[in-house]
């Protein structure tokens, strides 16, 4: 039947997702997933919107969602754009936004949605080496170009630019659309949010799946200048008017206003970001440093492949990217204590 397939179809290679297994009884670090789940406020407010007004459309704008974020940092709403998780966000990014002559720029190591949506929108792009210390170098994209999107922290590395970095990089690229993605700022990286307001090129994605513990809800946004989120908006209404459902909508304004949690549950996870990179540092692994909720790392001497099949073996999934440059190394997500000490072990036990 993939002879009425349009001839893009065939083209594309779609992007591969972490594994996400039928059993239970597996200690899961391969998705980057929240180990301490959504507040219980914003459960409770999911649970009250289970009623009859479920037979009703939810606010296409989501207006108190957006208004929630406004407050949250600072901003106005009409600098707010709101999604289906950031993945839809970002699709709606390179579709409005990125569609130039020119070709835009990425790491050439960084997350692989993005030469997906190149491929789905046919639009051109370059890569960019990162350094041998697998960091990105502004100056490296001091060129013609079409747009620039970068992941901050990177993905899968961990690595984070400074804000004074972002501004200064920004004075100097004032024709194109710059985009961060912040999927993974709550944890040790600094937001460029706050730059929105001083360049009208700049668009900051953002998540509450890692932060909040909400991957299952789907809730993404990014903030910019109101022309920007126009041009996001009216691509929006041409797809699909009602992307985020009444509870989707009620659950991330009551995880968004529950700053205690929020806070509670980022510092846990740096915190055991520490342990794990102790833990691994003393079996002969190399870390990188990290401002996100798992690590990159490389083990000395064992190949990374054998590592992540003894470990699945042991009911525990780390992630291997089977890539040039990165195929010995593993991207482990931070889990609670006693789940990196379950890895530890492993490890310990693996290596011996």
């Amino acid at each position: 039947m993939s002879r009425l397939w349009s001839p893009l179809v065939r083209s594309l290679i779609p992007y591969v997702p972490g594994e996400q297994p039928a059993q239970r009884d597996v200690i899961k670090l391969n998705t980057n997933e929240n180990p301490y789940g959504p507040s219980s406020k914003a459960l409770a407010a999911i649970r009250a919107e289970t009623s009859d007004s479920l037979r009703l459309y939810p606010d296409p704008d989501a207006g108190v969602l957006k208004a929630a974020l406004a407050e949250c940092h600072g901003i106005a709403p009409a600098q707010v754009f709101v999604g289906n998780g950031s993945d839809e966000v970002l699709a709606h990014v390179f579709n409005g936004l990125l569609q130039h002559d020119e070709p835009i720029l990425f790491p050439d190591i960084t997350y692989s949605f993005y030469p997906v949506y190149c491929a789905l929108f046919q639009i051109p792009f370059e890569t960019v080496p990162l350094s041998a210390n697998f960091e990105i170098d502004l100056a490296d994209y001091q060129c013609a170009n079409g747009g620039i999107i970068l992941a901050n922290p990177n993905a899968p590395t961990g690595r984070a630019i400074a804000k004074n970095a972002i501004a200064q990089f920004l004075l100097g690229n004032t024709g194109s659309v710059v985009i961060i993605d912040e999927a993974y700022v709550a944890f040790g990286a600094q937001s460029a949010t706050e730059l929105v307001d001083r360049f009208d090129n700049l668009l900051v994605v953002r998540t509450l799946s890692k932060s909040h513990g909400l991957a299952g809800l789907r809730v993404g946004y990014a903030f910019g200048h109101p022309v920007l989120i126009e041009a996001l908006e009216r691509v929006k209404n041409s797809f699909n008017s009602y992307p985020l459902d009444r509870l989707a909508i009620a659950g991330a304004v009551a995880a968004i206003e529950d700053r205690e949690y929020f806070e509670a549950t980022r510092r846990k996870i740096i915190t055991t970001r520490k342990r794990l990179t102790s833990r691994l540092e003393a079996l002969d692994f190399e870390v990188l440093p990290s401002a996100a909720n798992f690590v990159f790392t490389a083990h000395r001497t064992c190949a990374a492949a054998v590592l992540a099949k003894a470990l699945r073996d042991r009911a525990i999934l780390v992630r291997h990217f089977d890539q040039p440059r990165t195929e010995n190394y593993l991207r482990i997500t931070v889990g609670t204590n006693d789940e990196v000490d379950a890895l530890g072990d492993a490890l310990t036990e693996i290596l011996a």
